[in-house]
């Protein structure tokens, strides 16, 4: 195995780095104690160190702040138009099959590509959608469907460019510093969606506010391609396969061999269908809070940047099958509690501990799923994470706008959560390899953890 060191260059470009022969896990080592407990215990900022990957990561930060003012404007002008919960699901729905489609596909693809070109592209049909959603509010079309149908084509390029620029963190961090560094991807994307719901509650109150929620995003997006064309090229490092169907059936065969991937991505996918609330914000905002929808789309967000400032600690635990597990079980429970409280402060407040509770899941899996492939698997494997992490909840939303219709909003917010809670800890014990995983085994080498 190549030594993945990742040390950047005067001009902030990484050496290339490859670890096309392991076939197993390769597990990160720990990372030595850095002294005291406040630094132990404070978010790990090594990786910021390499100037592609700091790029990237304020990059996508700046750009989450747009991109979270259309996903709160887009639900929140179908409920205005259509005054149903339903039709908000459906937002999830026409987001969900483009997103499992090219999250597949799109990982495929970044496996036999420049990763950079691909990244860039499919941002830019991300962009310029933003820009037809901009137009078909000025012309006041209020067409839920023409709505849906963009949906459907921002999807389809966000599932792209999220599978190719999973796969380049691998390849731009050494390995032993891929935990702190989906540590800081998640919890800078996370500050984006904090201050971005919290903008959008303000513009969507206003008369013109989706004009100027599309208008925030488009401009905010030229950060993420700014970084993009920054990065190196970044080619398949390993055997090449031709993008195809075969290469996706390749690379779901590989997960459905290892428990502990399969079981990484049932537990997200049991978390985002049962208990993700998100559909519901417009309803209960409406129904509850007099219109205080931005505090609700920003409180999850709010508790993952708190988590992920005090994330020391992640990089150190071995035991990630159980960690992961817990972390999960509290997400259910704390939005099972979040639909039975009647004050907007204590909704926050449940909703902000799930979203640390979700912080630490996200950096476990994705940790898991990028130091267990190697290179040549990694956009696959990227492309099914996306797939997963994305598509799981646009089905939670349309479970929880469809049960909202039917039974009411109470009951499809609090059973959802109980039901994940339950849900995930039965299965996390009943597979022994995930609950059991142990992340100090088949530790990379030692010089692999050259500090950069």
């Amino acid at each position: 195995m190549t030594d993945p060191t990742g040390q950047a260059a005067d001009s902030g470009t990484p050496t290339p780095t490859t670890d096309a022969a392991v076939v197993g896990p390769a597990t990160v080592i720990e990372p030595p104690p850095r002294g005291g407990w406040l630094r132990n215990h404070a978010i790990d900022t090594r990786p910021m160190a390499i100037g592609p990957f700091r790029r990237q990561v304020l990059g996508q930060g700046t750009s989450f702040i747009g991109a979270m003012l259309t996903q709160v404007a887009v639900p929140v002008q179908v409920y205005a138009i259509s005054k149903s919960s339903l039709y908000v699901g459906l937002v999830g729905l026409a987001g969900f099959v483009p997103i499992v489609l090219f999250g597949l596909y799109g990982g495929a693809v970044a496996d036999a590509v420049d990763r950079r070109k691909l990244y860039f592209w499919s941002s830019v049909i991300t962009w310029l959608v933003t820009l037809a959603l901009l137009a078909q509010t000025v012309l006041q079309l209020d067409s839920v469907a023409l709505i849906l149908v963009l949906v459907v084509i921002q999807s389809a390029g966000f599932a792209t460019a999220s599978s190719a620029r999973g796969a380049i963190i691998p390849r731009i961090v050494p390995l032993a510093e891929v935990p702190a560094a989906n540590t800081l991807n998640f919890t800078v994307g996370n500050v984006g969606q904090v201050v971005g719901p919290l903008i959008a509650g303000v513009l969507v109150s206003l008369s013109r506010g989706f004009v100027y929620s599309y208008t925030a995003d488009a401009v905010l997006f030229t950060a993420a391609l700014y970084s993009a064309l920054r990065l190196p090229a970044i080619e398949p490092d390993g055997l090449r396969q031709r993008p195809g169907f075969r290469s996706v059936i390749d690379g779901l065969a590989f997960i459905a061999s290892r428990p502990v991937l399969v079981m990484s991505f049932a537990v997200d996918l049991i978390a985002m269908i049962f208990a993700m609330p998100r559909s519901l914000f417009p309803q209960l905002a409406a129904d509850r809070f007099h219109g205080s929808v931005g505090l609700l789309y920003a409180a999850i967000p709010i508790g993952s940047v708190l988590a992920g400032l005090s994330s020391g600690w992640i990089g150190r635990v071995r035991r990630q099958g159980v960690t992961l597990t817990l972390a999960i079980v509290g997400w259910g429970l704390c939005v099972a509690f979040s639909g039975l409280a009647r004050q907007l402060w204590l909704v926050l407040v449940l909703l902000a501990l799930a979203g640390a509770a979700d912080l630490v899941s996200a950096v476990f899996r994705q940790t898991i799923l990028q130091t267990y492939a190697p290179d040549e698997l990694r956009g696959r494997m990227q492309g099914v994470f996306t797939a997963v992490v994305a598509g799981g909840p646009r089905l939670g939303d349309v479970r929880a706008g469809a049960m909202a219709a039917t039974t009411g909003i109470s009951i499809a917010w609090v059973g959802g959560g109980v039901a994940c809670a339950v849900l995930v800890l039965l299965a996390g014990v009943a597979v022994r390899p995930f609950w059991h995983y142990d992340a100090g085994k088949n530790l990379v080498p030692a010089d692999a953890a050259t500090e950069t």
